[in-house]
């Protein structure tokens, strides 16, 4: 019986590795470039309503902007990095990695939009 538990324990923890390396943390701000993060939960409602638009923002700014995610309950630090209330919190930075403009929240692709191109634009 103990070799059974052992060997549980052993599933449990790799398990957990497979699943933290799966996702690494990106760089936030990504240097250089303007940059939207959305910082949330795969399993949050909201940012489960997000995930599409995030997807078509990406490829949209290829190249122009970074359009970033970060898991907060794989990466539970990162929480307490950028001094969330609650999720999804979306926050903006300039090209110069200044921090520009902070939502909580959903928020709509085209209110994403007009930020991202409002940064781009300077």
């Amino acid at each position: 019986m103990k070799h059974v538990a052992m060997c549980f324990a052993l599933v449990i923890v790799l398990g957990a590795g497979v699943c933290f390396a799966a996702s690494p943390v990106p760089e936030v701000p990504a240097k250089g470039m303007v940059t939207m993060v959305d910082i949330g939960a795969k399993a949050c409602i909201p940012c489960k309503m997000m995930a599409p638009i995030l997807e078509e923002l990406e490829k949209e700014y290829q190249g122009k902007a970074a359009v970033l995610f970060i898991d907060v309950w794989e990466h539970r630090d990162q929480g307490a990095k950028f001094g969330l209330k609650l999720i999804p919190t979306q926050i903006f930075y300039d090209k110069e990695g200044k921090e520009t403009y902070r939502h909580e929240g959903f928020m709509e692709k085209d209110a994403i939009r007009e930020k991202l191109d409002k940064l781009l634009a300077q």
